[in-house]
């Protein structure tokens, strides 16, 4: 699995949640709120939906409770990788 940074996780929460057009995600968020930056639970299991799909990582349902940046990505970089079926 390929790291997941701060400029792929604005991008997938941009591409599946919107954006407040009055924050700038470009910025040093990585420890601001989550509601700050106009993202909700919603969102974030938004973006799980689509980070498991796309990275192949299983995330639990803390991923969903992270209240920042820095945060969720501690979770998703965390994550482990299914495990592969045997032949």
């Amino acid at each position: 699995m390929s790291v997941l940074d701060l400029p792929a996780l604005t991008r997938i929460l941009r591409e599946n949640a919107g954006a407040d057009e009055s924050v700038d995600l470009s910025g040093d968020i990585l420890d601001t709120p989550f509601p700050d930056l106009g993202y909700d639970s919603l969102a974030l299991l938004q973006a799980i939906g689509v980070i498991q799909r796309d990275f192949g990582v299983q995330l639990d349902d803390d991923a969903a409770a992270a209240e920042t940046p820095r945060e969720f990505l501690a979770l998703v970089n965390g994550a482990e990788l299914p495990s592969a079926e045997l032949v």
